[in-house]
C-alpha cells in the first residue's frame, strides 16, 4: 500500500510542532512564566485577556501564588504579560497541534490512506500526548501550593512523556520514508539501543538540572566550584528523603544532581565517539554515513552547548543557551534512534 505524500507533509508538520512545543516548554521553565496561568481552562483559556479589568483578574490571581509572594511580589503589570505570553502560547500551540493531528486524522482515515500498522503507531503517539496534556497541569499545580516553582520531579516527567510523544511520532515517520528491508548484525544495533539509553538518562538528568536550578550552585567547568565533586556530598547526614523532597532548601541534591548530569554527559560523549567509529567502519552507505556525520556534529555541539550554559548560570541561567542545549540534546537523542531504527529487519515496504 502506497503512502501518500500528503501523509508524510502531515508527519512532518506534526513532527516539527511537538519539538517546538519542547522548546517553548523550555523557555518557559527558565524565563519563570509557567505558573502564571493559574487555571486549566481547556476551551474558554483559548483567548488572552482582551481588557484592562481581565489582564487586571489574571494579575490579581497570580498575586495569590507563591511564586509571585516569594519572588516576583511587586511585579508590573507589564512584567506578567510577559510571563504571561510564554505560558499561554505553551498552552495554545499544544491546542494547535490537537486540531492539525485531529481533522487531518480523521480525513486520512475514511479515506483510507493509513495503513493499519501505521494507525496503530500513531495510536501511541495520541496515548503519550493525552498523558502530557494531562500531567502538564498536575506539574503547574505543584508550584500553586507551597513551592515557588513547579516541583522539579513532575518537571521531569512531564519532559520525559513530551520526548517519548516526539520519539513515537519520528519513529512513526521513519517506519513511512524507510521502507526498506536490511539486516545488520545483532551486537550493533544493541550498541545503538545502549547509546539511546544513556542519551535518555541524561536528558533526565537535565530535566531535574533545570527544575532544581542545579546550575546556579556550580557554574563552573572542569570542576565545580574549585571541587571534582563538591564537599557537601561527603556529609553522610544529608543522604536523606528530606534532602531529596526539599531540594531547594538543601544545596545537596542540586550538587549531586548536577554531579551525576556531568558524568553521564562524559559517558555518553566517550560511547557516542566509540559508537561513531565502529559505524563508520561498516560503511552502510547513503543510510548511514550522512546521519553518522548529523549525529557527530549534534554530539559536539551539545557538550559544548552544555558548558557554555553551566559558565554562564551565574546568578541566572542564559534562556537563549538553556532553550539551544534542551533543543539539539532532544535532535541528539532522534539521530540516535534513527540507527535502532535501521539496524533492524524490515519485512514491509510503503512505497
Amino acid at each position: 500500500m502506497k503512502v501518500s505524500n500528503w501523509v508524510r507533509i502531515w508527519l512532518y508538520v506534526g513532527l516539527f510542532m511537538v519539538l517546538f512545543q519542547i522548546v517553548i516548554g523550555g523557555i518557559t521553565r527558565l524565563t519563570g512564566s509557567g505558573l502564571s496561568i493559574t487555571k486549566w481552562e481547556i476551551i474558554t483559556g483559548t483567548w488572552p485577556p482582551t481588557t484592562d479589568a481581565k489582564w487586571n483578574a489574571e494579575f490579581d490571581l497570580y498575586k495569590e501564588t507563591p511564586q509571585y509572594k516569594k519572588i516576583n511580589n511587586g511585579m508590573t503589570l507589564k512584567e506578567f504579560k510577559f510571563i504571561y505570553f510564554w505560558e499561554y502560547l505553551h498552552r495554545l500551540w499544544a491546542r494547535t497541534m490537537g486540531f492539525i493531528f485531529l481533522f487531518p486524522f480523521l480525513f486520512f482515515y475514511i479515506r483510507k490512506m493509513l495503513p493499519k500498522d501505521l494507525i496503530i503507531r500513531l495510536g501511541v503517539v495520541v496515548m503519550f500526548a493525552a498523558l502530557a496534556a494531562t500531567f502538564g497541569w498536575i506539574m503547574v499545580a505543584s508550584g500553586l501550593i507551597e513551592r515557588p516553582w513547579v516541583n522539579a520531579y513532575k518537571l521531569t516527567i512531564h519532559l520525559a512523556i513530551g520526548i517519548s510523544v516526539f520519539i513515537s511520532l519520528y519513529w512513526a515517520l521513519l517506519y513511512v520514508e524507510i521502507p526498506i528491508k536490511r539486516i545488520v548484525d545483532k551486537k550493533t544495533r544493541s550498541r545503538a539501543k545502549l547509546l539511546v539509553s544513556m542519551l535518555v538518562i541524561q536528558i533526565l538528568l537535565g530535566g531535574l538540572m533545570s527544575g532544581m536550578k542545579a546550575g546556579l550552585f556550580y557554574p563552573t567547568w572542569p570542576d565545580m566550584n574549585g571541587d571534582l565533586i563538591p564537599e557537601v556530598l561527603f556529609h553522610r547526614p544529608y543522604w536523606s528523603v528530606e534532602s531529596f523532597i526539599n531540594y531547594d532548601s538543601f544545596p545537596f541534591a542540586s550538587a549531586l544532581v548536577q554531579l551525576l548530569h556531568r558524568m553521564v554527559a562524559y559517558l555518553c560523549f566517550i560511547y557516542g565517539v566509540y559508537f561513531s567509529y565502529k559505524l563508520f567502519k561498516m560503511d552502510l552507505g547513503n543510510y548511514s554515513n550522512f546521519p553518522l556525520l548529523i549525529f557527530v556534529l549534534l554530539l559536539f555541539s551539545q557538550v559544548s552547548l552544555g558548558i557554555i550554559t553551566l559558565i554562564n548560570s551565574v546568578g541566572t541561567i542564559p534562556v537563549l543557551f538553556g532553550v539551544l542545549h534542551q533543543g539539539v540534546g532532544i535532535l541528539l537523542l532522534a539521530s540516535a534512534v534513527y540507527f535502532v531504527f535501521m539496524f533492524q529487519n524490515r519485512t514491509k515496504s510503503f512505497r
